[in-house]
């Protein structure tokens, strides 16, 4: 079975993406997903105006996502 592409991190995991800002920094977009619909909702409106990048950090191998639109950190 295929699995669906998250609105918010692509093809990867949303457990395996961490949030680098505001006061969700340290939380999983899958975290945000089942705590805070609005914000998570927010963040799809984010990817979809390119306001936020996803890198990955070499030193522990995990996926950041991070804001290009303050706003967002509130």
């Amino acid at each position: 079975m295929a699995s669906k592409n998250s609105p918010v991190t692509g093809i990867l995991a949303e457990e395996h993406v961490i949030i680098d800002f505001g006061r969700y920094e340290g939380k999983s977009v899958f975290e945000i997903s089942e705590t805070d619909p609005h914000f998570y909702t927010t963040l799809i409106s984010a990817k979809e105006s390119g306001n936020f990048a996803i890198r990955r950090n070499n030193k522990d191998k995990t996926f950041r996502l991070y804001c290009n639109n303050f706003s967002l950190s509130h």
